[in-house]
């Protein structure tokens, strides 16, 4: 059985013609939009553009856009805003994991209050808090799933 492999959108792979076809421009236009700083594609060592899926998918994009009456200067800040976008949701997803793991090495801990030091403490479930030296922070509402708003800050104090 062959194994199956994820496609890297970000891969350089298409030379300037192959891209040029795939998203239905002329050459020149991408070089223009290169120039332009629109669509700006990685360059091997000879210096030849190269484009990656993600290129003809913003390519493709440009062209509807351009089509809908919108000028390349809103065009370039849409796209800036897409990719910021886009490198956001990748921090959001290591986020999640590293918080998906914290709370699977702390099976038992559920309630984390700030100390007098101001130091965080992990408190277990039915466990009082001195009121006069802890205050509760933070209470996660249910383990993160996939799609889920995840923890959240609660009023409630763990007692």
């Amino acid at each position: 059985m062959a194994e199956e492999r994820e496609i890297d959108a970000d891969a350089p792979i298409f030379a300037i013609a192959v891209a040029a076809e795939l998203s239905g421009m002329h050459p020149q236009t991408l070089r223009q939009y290169d120039r332009l700083g629109l669509v700006v594609p990685a360059r091997t060592q000879g210096g030849s553009r190269r484009y990656s899926l993600r290129h003809v998918e913003q390519l493709r994009e440009v062209a509807r856009m351009s089509s809908d009456g919108i000028g390349l200067p809103a065009i370039t800040r849409i796209l800036e805003l897409e990719a910021r976008v886009h490198e956001l949701h990748g921090r959001v997803r290591d986020l999640e994991e590293r918080v998906r793991a914290e709370l699977e090495k702390r099976p038992g801990a559920r309630v984390f209050a700030a100390g007098s030091t101001g130091s965080v403490v992990t408190l277990r479930h039915g466990t009082r808090v001195r009121r006069a030296t802890e205050v509760v922070v933070w209470r996660p509402r249910t383990p993160i799933e996939a799609g889920d708003e995840g923890p959240g800050p609660k009023d409630e104090r763990a007692d």
